[in-house]
């Protein structure tokens, strides 16, 4: 495997330039870059996201709003990863949101959506972010969802500024913030899931961006107490060009460690609950994936379609950080998705 290349943005920037062309593609360890939304040079088809999810080996929720070109919504979505039951809410609209999303994943920021039987609110703090939905579910079931979780003073992340060989005025912008603790719980009627931050984990993907309107990416994700300190992973590929940075990056003790580009030894598609085999071309990520979980989406409703198979399993192997220290990684819980998309 070829080595990736890896253009690490170091001082803050314009995303775009004036004609709405990314002005300087690559990845940097907080995020730099200064989102002029106003130089973007489709605006209708802009599409914007805030998805977190918080997980361990018996249940995974997420919580999701996003604005994109054909309108907007929030859902949350609460997952037994043991028996598969399912509860799920959703407020959904054929209009954009009046209000803006923030401009960067890092910084303190509040966002409220509420409508008759359905409350959703993320309040984000320096070191500490809360989330929180009351409403109504399929089934007419009643949910709530309240917890926080916390940060390190200072700790990395990866975000990484993405073009499209095929169109300068297509890119994606993403972060991705790994290996927050969580505290809280989740009510579904009178059952009660708690949540410690000994083994429970959120992650926020962000993302804004113009894109083709047919697409498909790999994205795994995971986070993990280790010898006492928090250990995480970020792996992304298949969409957009690569050739400037990956999506890829080992998370430890606060600090991002970057790595090489991923891939897989065998396209999972064959059977998604074989075990995944990983690899990075710089040879400091050999992890294997014995997935016990598929969470299938299926969506196709008109010209919108997202086939997702999101796989969890545990994972162990080992990965390798900047200073060279070996960590071996056992029976970790996190996940690995293939998703296609037309929107």
């Amino acid at each position: 495997m070829e080595k990736s290349k890896q253009i690490e943005i170091t001082s803050p920037q314009n995303l775009l330039t004036e004609e709405g062309h990314l002005a300087n593609p690559g990845y940097c360890k907080r995020n730099l870059f200064i989102y002029n939304r106003e130089a973007i040079a489709s605006p209708s088809r802009i599409k914007e996201w805030d998805f977190y999810q918080f997980s361990n080996a018996k249940y995974s929720v997420q919580m999701n709003f996003a604005n994109i070109s054909i309108g907007s919504g929030a859902t949350v979505d609460i997952i037994d990863l043991e028996s598969g039951k399912k509860w799920s809410a959703k407020k959904l609209s054929f209009r954009t949101h009046k209000g803006e999303l923030n401009r960067n994943g890092d910084a303190p920021y509040s966002f409220a959506l509420s409508a008759k039987d359905f409350e959703y609110k993320v309040d984000v703090a320096e070191l500490e972010r809360a989330l929180y939905f009351k409403g109504k579910g399929s089934g007419n079931v009643d949910i709530e969802v309240d917890i926080t979780a916390s940060m390190q003073k200072g700790q990395e992340s990866i975000t990484i500024a993405t073009p499209f060989a095929e169109k300068p005025t297509r890119f994606f912008l993403t972060q991705k913030i790994n290996c927050m603790p969580v505290q809280g719980k989740v009510t579904i009627n009178d059952f009660v899931i708690e949540f410690s931050p000994k083994d429970t984990f959120l992650v926020l993907d962000w993302g804004r961006g113009v894109w083709p309107y047919s697409n498909m990416w790999y994205w795994g994700n995971g986070s993990v107490w280790l010898d006492d300190k928090l250990f995480g992973f970020e792996v992304t590929w298949g969409f957009g060009d690569d050739s400037y940075a990956t999506e890829t990056a080992l998370f430890y003790d606060g600090k991002c460690h970057k790595i090489g580009r991923v891939s897989l030894a065998a396209d999972p598609e064959a059977d998604y609950m074989a075990p995944w085999e990983f690899s990075s071309d710089d040879g400091r990520l050999e992890l294997t994936m014995t997935p016990y979980f598929n969470n299938v989406t299926n969506l196709n409703v008109g010209l919108l379609k997202m086939v997702t198979n999101q796989v969890y399993g545990k994972w162990n192997g080992k990965v390798i950080l900047d200073d060279g220290k070996e960590l071996a990684i056992k029976d970790m819980d996190a996940f690995c998705e293939k998703v296609y998309n037309k929107w």
